[in-house]
């Protein structure tokens, strides 16, 4: 069995950072809603990736509830599948998958604050800001889109590794745009 501290690292000591992880959870997630079931292994040769990190990948999605293991006739192999509960509350999928998201997103978070020390001088900052602005639906989605295509000019190095310039690592890009809602009123014995 693989442990964590077996995951690949990347040359900076870091284990992939979060864009990295979405991308191999995201595959991993597509690739059991097309074949059904997978092993670590089988994953690694189908998405290129190590079966290492596919094994580290999977048990994090089953520690989210968003796969299970697969009844299997003993061996060493370990097929995964989608879980078969219901989706949430609502019935949206899409919404647990968005919960899922924003967790590895804080997750990656986290681990960031806990490890910049170790990071090389010139990664030890981030760029963490928030800000709050009165918008109008419309003008939010074209904040939204302005957001988007800022970062297109680098979206294609994800697939294209020779298009990222030498000292390129991968950064997690987050953005939230959400209103914000009044504080529901307190209720007491008396209401």
């Amino acid at each position: 069995m693989t442990e964590d501290r077996d995951i690949p690292r990347d040359r900076t000591g870091d284990t992939d950072g979060g864009l990295r992880e979405h991308e191999v959870r995201t595959a991993l997630l597509d690739l059991l809603a097309e074949v059904g079931t997978v092993t670590a292994t089988e994953a690694a040769s189908r998405l290129g990736y190590s079966s290492g990190l596919c094994s580290f990948h999977l048990r994090q999605l089953a520690r989210h509830g968003r796969i299970e293991e697969a009844p299997h006739r003993g061996g060493r192999a370990r097929p995964w599948r989608l879980a078969r509960h219901s989706p949430t509350a609502d019935g949206s999928a899409e919404d647990a998958f968005g919960d899922l998201t924003r967790g590895l997103e804080d997750e990656s978070w986290q681990r960031w604050l806990t490890q910049r020390d170790d990071a090389p001088p010139e990664w030890r900052h981030d760029a963490a800001f928030s800000a709050v602005a009165y918008l109008t639906p419309e003008e939010m989605n074209r904040v939204a889109e302005a957001v988007r295509q800022a970062l297109a000019p680098y979206q294609d190095r994800e697939q294209r590794p020779l298009a990222r310039p030498e000292g390129a690592q991968p950064v997690a890009l987050i953005t939230r745009l959400f209103p914000l809602l009044p504080h529901a009123p307190k209720t007491t014995d008396r209401d």
